[in-house]
C-alpha cells in the first residue's frame, strides 16, 4: 500500500433512526466499508472548546463517531495536505482513517461532545506518534 493521504479518509453518512423513548445510532456493522476488523471500541468525552491533538497511528485504522455533540476533526497527511470534519448531532456520520494521518479535534458543544472510536487493531502506545498541538498551524475555532 503507497503513502496515504487525507483524500482516503471516508466519510459514511449513518442511520439514526426514531424511536419512542430514544433514538437508536448506528455505528458500524462488520460488513460496513471502512470495517477492517475488530480491536477495540472506545470513547472520548471532550468540553466544549477544548482541543485534544495532534497524534498519528501508524497500524491503526480508525472509525470515528460522534453520538452526542459536535466534534470537529483535522487531518494533516504527509504532503502537508489537511482536511476538515465536522460530524455530531446534525451531520451523524462515520469518518475512517486509514493509519498515518495526524489528526486532533475540538469540542464544540455545551457542555461536552462525545466521541466513538471502533479500531481494527488494540490500543497500543508503540503505534502511535504524537505532537505538541502548535505544531502544525490550524484554525479550531
Amino acid at each position: 500500500m503507497g503513502t496515504l493521504r487525507v483524500a482516503d479518509i471516508r466519510i459514511t453518512p449513518l442511520k439514526r433512526i426514531q424511536v419512542d423513548g430514544g433514538d437508536v445510532l448506528h455505528a458500524m456493522k462488520s460488513s460496513d466499508n471502512g470495517f477492517e476488523g475488530f480491536g477495540e471500541a472506545y470513547f472520548s468525552l471532550i468540553t466544549s472548546g477544548a482541543v485534544k491533538g495532534w497524534k498519528r497511528h501508524l497500524e491503526m485504522t480508525l472509525n470515528l463517531v460522534v453520538p452526542f455533540g459536535d466534534v470537529k476533526f483535522i487531518f494533516i497527511d504527509d504532503y502537508g495536505d489537511r482536511r476538515e470534519e465536522i460530524i455530531g448531532a446534525d451531520r451523524y456520520s462515520r469518518i475512517t482513517v486509514p493509519p498515518n494521518i495526524w489528526f486532533g479535534f475540538a469540542g464544540l458543544s455545551e457542555p461536552y461532545s462525545l466521541v466513538a472510536n471502533i479500531a481494527n487493531i488494540e490500543h497500543n502506545p508503540n503505534e502511535i506518534e504524537r505532537s505538541a498541538l502548535d505544531a502544525f498551524k490550524v484554525n479550531w475555532g
